[in-house]
C-alpha cells in the first residue's frame, strides 16, 4: 500500500536508483569538505608548532646580523620596524574593510594583515615567549642586538597613531565626498524643479 501510494505520487512510476544519485553526491561532497577542513586545520597547526620552534630564534639571527651589536643602530632600526609594520596593517584594514562583503573576502584580508605585521609579531613573540626558541631569540638579541625590541615598541606606538591618523583623514575625505555629492545632487533637483516650474508659469500665461 505504501508502495503504490509512493508510487502514485511520483506519476506512477515506482522510484529509480537515479533518483537517489543527487543526495547521495551531496552527501559525499559535504564530507569531503569536512575532511579538507580538518586536513587544512591540522596542516596550519603543525606549521604554527613549526614556526614557534623556527622562526623566532631565525628572526632574531637576521636582526643580530643587521644590528651586529651596535645599540644606536638597533634602536633606529626597530623605530623604523615598529613604524612599518603597525602602520601597515592598519592602514590596509582601514582600506579594505569598506570593501569585506564576505567571509571570504574577511579572512583574506585577516592574512594579509597578518602578514604586514609579522615581523613586529614576531618580535613580540620573542619577548613575551616562553619556549626555547624565544629564549634563544631574547639572548640573541641581548649579545646582537641590543635596543631593537624597545625600539620596536616606541615605533609601534607611532606607527599606530600615524595609522590612525591617516585613516580618519582617508574615512574623512570619503565623507567629505559623499555630502559633496549630495549636495550637487540636491542643488541640481531644485534647478530642475524650478526650470519646470517656470515653464509650468509660461504655459499658464498663455493660456
Amino acid at each position: 500500500m505504501v508502495r503504490f501510494s509512493a508510487a502514485r505520487h511520483n506519476g506512477g512510476m515506482p522510484d529509480s536508483p537515479a533518483d537517489h544519485q543527487p543526495a547521495e553526491r551531496s552527501g559525499r561532497v559535504s564530507a569531503n569538505k569536512v575532511i579538507l577542513v580538518l586536513v587544512a586545520i591540522i596542516v596550519l597547526l603543525l606549521l604554527g608548532l613549526l614556526a614557534a620552534a623556527v622562526v623566532p630564534r631565525w628572526w632574531a639571527q637576521r636582526v643580530g646580523t643587521m644590528v651586529d651589536g651596535r645599540l644606536m643602530v638597533g634602536g633606529a632600526l626597530g623605530i623604523v620596524f615598529g613604524m612599518v609594520f603597525t602602520a601597515a596593517p592598519i592602514v590596509f584594514f582601514g582600506v579594505a574593510g569598506r570593501h569585506l562583503r564576505s567571509i571570504g573576502k574577511a579572512l583574506t584580508a585577516l592574512v594579509v594583515g597578518l602578514l604586514l605585521a609579522t615581523p613586529n609579531l614576531v618580535t613580540l613573540a620573542i619577548v613575551l615567549g616562553t619556549g626555547n626558541a624565544a629564549h634563544a631569540g631574547q639572548r640573541i638579541l641581548d649579545v646582537d642586538g641590543p635596543g631593537f625590541r624597545g625600539g620596536t615598541a616606541v615605533g609601534a606606538v607611532i606607527g599606530a597613531v600615524l595609522a590612525i591618523w591617516i585613516v580618519y583623514l582617508m574615512w574623512s575625505r570619503r565623507r567629505r565626498g559623499r555630502r559633496l555629492a549630495e549636495l550637487s545632487a540636491a542643488e541640481k533637483a531644485r534647478e530642475e524643479q524650478a526650470r519646470a516650474d517656470e515653464r509650468g508659469a509660461d504655459g499658464r500665461d498663455a493660456r
